[in-house]
């Protein structure tokens, strides 16, 4: 299924490629711009994960230099019945963390310094749990294109203003189509990535949760992160909105416009969800903890 969901994702966003190039360029600017997404598309696939981390300047982890953040994801990861993904970590103050690559094989988490300096052990093990369950779920193929492919969009989307677009410029129509093509085709972008992701969230919470054992932890992770994050920006994330719907919670400060359509659902939401949960399964046991054993762990 989210196979065929990564396909209607790259089709939606193809067309819209196309869109914009016909906007911009007439017949032969869609014809470019096609063959332009199908290019895009390929490449995707195969770079994407390394262009998003390159986005936030992530910087691999090892056990070597993060003992016990990797020990945890490791033990995360068995849990999962996961390969070890690759773990980073990004230098910025907002709470927050994402997962990317194209299938388990060829997963990354990464973590802010932030989220390991304000969340607990227990709450840390939740999100990176989440992250890990959407790796098991696959779904880090079709957020981490949709980050890239949507990116180009707006890159399109800004070249044609920047140069005028068709060339009947004159024509009314052709500057009206310009405007369209700057101003709506970011916003449709956001609203291909907003109905593709946000129902996956409550699915990787719920997967999460039972990874980490404790859904509580999760849930307290939910409250501390959304109660912070629009407060403290995260200066990787505003210059490149396109990849907000990969973060486990909108690391946007909300001063765009690319914070309109949310790509997240409301935290308090999950929250609730996840505290059913809780109520649902008293005294269960994770197979493997993933809190270090005592002390303050150093991060």
């Amino acid at each position: 299924m989210n196979y065929f969901k990564t396909m209607l994702l790259l089709a939606a966003l193809t067309a819209l490629f196309m869109g914009v190039g016909y906007l911009l360029g007439g017949s032969g600017g869609m014809m470019i711009a096609f063959l332009f997404a199908l290019a895009t598309n390929a490449w995707a696939f195969w770079n994407s994960d390394k262009v998003v981390l390159r986005m936030h300047d992530a910087q691999p982890v090892t056990r070597a230099s993060m003992p016990e953040f990797y020990d945890m994801v490791a033990r995360l990861a068995r849990n999962a019945d996961l390969p070890m993904p690759k773990v980073y970590i990004i230098q910025a103050d907002q709470p927050n963390a994402f997962a990317t690559g194209r299938n388990p094989e060829n997963a990354a988490v990464a973590a802010t310094t932030g989220l390991l300096k304000l969340l607990t052990p227990a709450e840390v093990a939740g999100v990176m749990a989440h992250e890990l369950a959407h790796v098991k779920n696959r779904d880090t193929l079709i957020m981490t294109i949709a980050a890239t492919v949507a990116g180009a969009i707006a890159m399109l989307a800004q070249f044609g203003f920047l140069f005028g677009g068709r060339d009947d410029r004159n024509n009314p129509l052709g500057v009206i189509g310009v405007l369209l093509a700057v101003l709506v085709a970011p916003l449709a972008a956001a609203m291909i990535q907003m109905l593709i992701s946000r129902t996956r969230e409550y699915s990787a919470d719920r997967m999460g949760a039972q990874i980490a054992g404790d859904p509580l932890g999760l849930a307290s992770a939910l409250r501390k992160i959304s109660g912070v994050a629009r407060r403290i920006e995260m200066p990787s994330a505003e210059r490149n909105p396109a990849s907000a719907h990969l973060f486990i919670v909108n690391p946007l400060s909300g001063a765009r416009m690319d914070n309109l359509f949310s790509t997240h659902p409301n935290p308090e939401n999950r929250i609730r969800a996840l505290e059913a949960m809780a109520a649902e399964m008293p005294g269960r046991r994770m197979r493997e903890s993933p809190i270090p054993r005592a002390g303050r762990p150093r991060w």
